[in-house]
């Protein structure tokens, strides 16, 4: 839904903040503790909601998509980011240690089935999760989707949105000399970890601010500076994903298990200027989902924040709660 459909703003839309009834630590095994909230009502429908990057944490803003009179939230920082400890560790952290963990959460906290909220990255797992555990999800809500094939990070990260962003691109790669430039993510991976902690905070921040430079139709092509713990985290965590390709066991292979959900109701919110997850993709996904419903923001980028996008899944948060969605 574009402006001129009569788009209200995001502020009409978002539910008030809600803090959490129940905050703790999760022991998750392998040396891992994961932070974990509730918030809503304590008797509502259950959703779990998956943050973004690998890396990127949960916070208290991701909880006003949801009514609280409703839902109950559940939000956790993924292993190695956010409050979840050990603080950017990539040891025993890969997609399916965390599809264990989003089970041992559920199992946790006596719930059947819930909806599964998740955008970007979180909406990879939110698939992935949903492929190994179909008969836990009752619906999937997805923004800006990511499938971590070969084709999309050679998209972000070989040059392709680099051509719309040129002058955010050049500060990526400035600082990688030119004879390492044809594999950016290898490239980076080696100062990231490096073993110094100066040089993999550095590389860190370059790499976290070109992904926040692109996250926004309105940004002016700076992602800014974020603090130096939280970029290397979020930056070692997500290259150490993608150099991995996920650990899925094709390139593709979301799309070609999408027969075991064919049968759960859910959501895309996709903008059209999505730089960082070109709407081609969330295409494709809706293409191969016969229950999957595709709503293209027209002034839209990636970011959860924009207006269009949190109209949108408000609008489906609030039509799972009505029962119209799927129904």
């Amino acid at each position: 839904m574009d402006k001129s459909s009569g788009q209200k703003s995001a502020a009409s839309y978002l539910f008030p903040p809600i803090d959490p009834f129940d905050q703790r630590m999760l022991d998750v095994g392998d040396g891992h503790t994961v932070y974990m909230e509730q918030s809503g009502n304590p008797e509502g429908a259950p959703v779990v909601v998956l943050h973004g990057g690998p890396g990127g944490g949960c916070s208290p803003a991701m909880r006003r998509y949801f009514d609280p009179a409703h839902y109950r939230v559940i939000l956790f920082d993924q292993r190695g980011c956010g409050r979840s400890r050990p603080h950017a560790s990539v040891t025993d952290n890969t997609t399916w240690h965390l599809v264990a963990d989003i089970e041992k959460i559920r199992e946790t906290l006596g719930i059947d089935t819930w909806v599964v909220f998740g955008g970007s990255w979180g909406a990879t797992l939110a698939l992935i999760y949903a492929q190994a555990h179909p008969d836990r999800v009752t619906h999937l809500v997805l923004r800006g989707v990511f499938l971590m094939t070969r084709a999309e990070l050679d998209w972000f990260y070989q040059g392709g949105a680099g051509s719309f962003w040129p002058e955010a691109w050049a500060r990526f790669c400035d600082p990688i000399p030119p004879e390492e430039r044809h594999d950016m993510i290898a490239a980076y991976h080696r100062r990231l970890f490096s073993g110094d902690l100066k040089e993999e905070t550095a590389f860190g921040r370059v790499w976290s601010a070109w992904e926040n430079s692109l996250a926004s139709m309105r940004t002016a092509g700076h992602g800014g500076e974020a603090p130096g713990d939280y970029a290397r985290a979020f930056a070692r965590l997500e290259n150490h994903y993608f150099t991995n390709f996920g650990w899925l066991e094709t390139d593709g292979q979301i799309l070609s298990n999408m027969d075991r959900i064919a049968h759960i109701p859910g959501v895309i919110v996709q903008g059209r200027y999505d730089m960082i997850c070109p709407p081609a993709t969330a295409y494709r996904l809706a293409a191969d989902w016969p229950h999957g419903e595709l709503q293209i923001v027209g002034d839209a980028g990636h970011a959860l924040s924009e207006p269009g996008i949190s109209a949108e899944l408000v609008r489906a948060t609030n039509r799972i709660a009505s029962g119209s969605l799927g129904s």
